[in-house]
């Protein structure tokens, strides 16, 4: 009896789920091909209070993929972009309703979103913003509304910048690892965490030049917008001079101290409404299905976004395979359609093989058509690695970057594996130096060497490259290498960076190198977005493995995550000095 009801419950099952994916799969196809309307008097409403990527797939499930996983959907900074952009100039739209208390995004994806609203406010719409707490980055948003509300029982956090670095060295000598680091570059500091318990001077130097020259720039733009000397905003920041709410409103932060109803009120009465009546509200990712941003053109713009950490091979979702990204930028050089190339870079780096195989499919393009590197948030190591090959580099002032550097970690886990679980190694070799990259055994001196002179083989490729594409003088790249990270402002007083500016500066400067005028082009993004049914199965398949790893794993998934990623990183590294937390 107990058996047959252990068939029918599992057969029971596999049928609720049947039934479910095929209504899900038609729901999907139908959703695909329905036509979105706005109605009159509405507000596009922009929720900033989950990650944002360069772009996502427009995943139908996406929805679905959150209730069985719990994880926050994604939105897609393309589309907030162009979103906004188009509500500036559409009748129905009467203004914007901002939800930032916080916001999952880099400095310069915030940047980006930060000016299209000023520039949206030159419709004379209004930008209406409400929370019941603003983080640091969500006020910074907020900080361009006209009415900015803040709930009178909420708070408002202005207090500046701290990056806090984790070490594991005491963890190590408790476990009997020893890390092996090789290494070369003064601010090359990524390994620091398994040699130190602190960190060095060179870099708390980095970390505090570049968070004191991001916060200036916060500062001096929400001062502008603010109406507020720079200066005394800073002193504001460093003395926590806002611990109320009415220490927000009488420092003229916020406009008013109110609730959500007060919001709605007044949001009808610039719409028009009677009083209780409905307001027409318009997510971005329901606005962004009503209109074409670009009209079809026959001359063409590649935007490729490159978003993630480098790695060899295809990739897969928050990473970026070096075949793929290959493969794209050569179908983009091959194609007469395709008169320029922008590539969008989101990446703190990884391997250096693979940063160099897409280095050179970079620099074989920009031998026949323009070629333009757009930074967002960070461009760092191999992702600065990626750019320096194109023709212009464009980066916002805060965007993080440089980071020219390289190393590598092998593990000797033979005192770890003996004396915490019992286990010996023994191994016959045909030659000297047959198991080099072993980790259950300490390399010797000469092993040690080789793999020293390939870390300095590599930087030395990595600078040279950079030193060529940048048009400088070796010993004057060398200057702003050594693994130091730099702001989008440091870097272009180094020479790194071209010009600051955003992801239209880059468009604009690809447009006119390649002699198209504005109207006369449309931008095409790669990867391009996969067939419905490989959505369908892709989404599944990532919900699967977050599942798994939730229950599997539970509060430790986060951190088995993160071991998964150091174990996939093979060969040398050309990563951020450090994993920059920023709050």
């Amino acid at each position: 009896m107990k058996s047959f009801f252990k068939i029918f419950f599992a057969s029971l099952l596999a049928l609720i789920i049947f039934f479910v994916g095929f209504f899900l799969i038609f729901a999907g196809i139908a959703s695909q091909d329905s036509e979105v309307k706005i109605s009159d008097n509405s507000f596009l409403e922009i929720q900033l209070n989950r990650p944002i990527v360069e772009m996502t797939s427009n995943d139908p499930f996406a929805e679905f993929s959150q209730a069985l996983t719990n994880e926050p959907v994604p939105i897609s900074l393309k589309d907030i972009l162009e979103s906004i952009e188009h509500a500036k100039t559409d009748d129905k739209i009467k203004g914007i309703y901002l939800d930032a208390p916080y916001v999952l995004a880099g400095f310069a994806q915030i940047e980006e979103i930060r000016n299209a609203l000023i520039d949206f406010k030159e419709s004379g719409k209004p930008i209406l913003a409400y929370s019941e707490a603003f983080s640091e980055t969500g006020y910074y948003v907020a900080s361009v509304a006209d009415n900015i509300v803040l709930n009178p029982a909420g708070m408002l956090e202005m207090s500046g910048l701290s990056s806090e670095v984790t070490f594991f060295k005491g963890t190590f000598e408790k476990l009997n690892i020893e890390p092996q680091i090789f290494r070369v570059g003064t601010f090359k500091s990524a390994v620091e965490p398994f040699l130190r318990k602190d960190m060095s001077d060179p870099s708390k130097e980095q970390i505090s030049v570049l968070l004191n020259s991001v916060y200036g720039v916060l500062i001096n733009n929400i001062a502008s917008s603010r109406g507020i000397d720079a200066t005394e905003l800073r002193a504001i920041s460093d003395k926590l001079k806002v611990r109320t709410t009415e220490d927000a409103l009488n420092y003229k932060l916020v406009t008013q101290l109110g609730y959500y109803d007060e919001v709605l009120t007044r949001m009808r009465e610039i719409a028009g409404l009677e009083e209780d009546a409905k307001i027409p509200v318009v997510s971005v990712k329901k606005y962004s299905q009503s209109f074409v941003a670009d009209k079809y053109n026959a001359n063409r713009i590649a935007v490729i976004i490159a978003e993630g950490n480098i790695v060899s091979g295809k990739g897969g979702e928050g990473s970026i395979g070096s075949d793929v990204f290959a493969k794209e930028i050569r179908k983009a050089r091959l194609d007469d359609k395709i008169k320029a190339i922008v590539l969008r870079i989101n990446s703190p780096g990884g391997s250096a093989l693979a940063s160099d195989v897409m280095w050179r499919e970079v620099k074989l393009a920009s031998k026949v058509k323009p070629v333009i590197a757009s930074m967002s948030s960070v461009a760092a190591s191999g992702g600065y690695y990626m750019a320096m090959a194109c023709d212009t580099i464009v980066a916002q002032p805060n965007t993080i970057t440089g980071s020219i550097g390289i190393f590598a970690i092998i593990p000797d886990l033979s005192k770890f594996m003996d004396t915490k679980l019992g286990i010996t190694f023994d191994r016959v070799s045909t030659g000297e130096f047959s198991d080099l990259y072993t980790v259950t055994r300490s390399l010797n001196d000469a092993e040690k060497r080789i793999i020293q002179n390939s870390i300095e083989r590599g930087y030395e490729d990595f600078t040279s490259k950079a030193a060529e594409g940048r048009n400088m003088p070796i010993d004057e790249l060398l200057n702003v290498a050594s693994g130091r990270v730099w702001s989008g402002i440091e870097a272009k007083e180094n020479g790194l960076v071209d010009v600051l500016g955003g992801f239209d500066d880059a468009v604009n400067i690809a447009a006119n190198s390649a002699g198209l005028e504005e109207g006369d082009y449309m931008k095409v993004y790669y990867p391009e977005k996969k067939p419905f049914f490989q959505q369908l199965l892709n989404e599944m398949g990532a919900s699967a493995k977050v599942l798994h790893k939730k229950y599997t794993y539970g509060e430790m998934a986060n951190y088995v995550e993160e071991l998964e990623y150091v174990m996939e990183n093979k060969g040398l590294q050309t990563r951020m000095p450090f994993d920059l937390e920023i709050k």
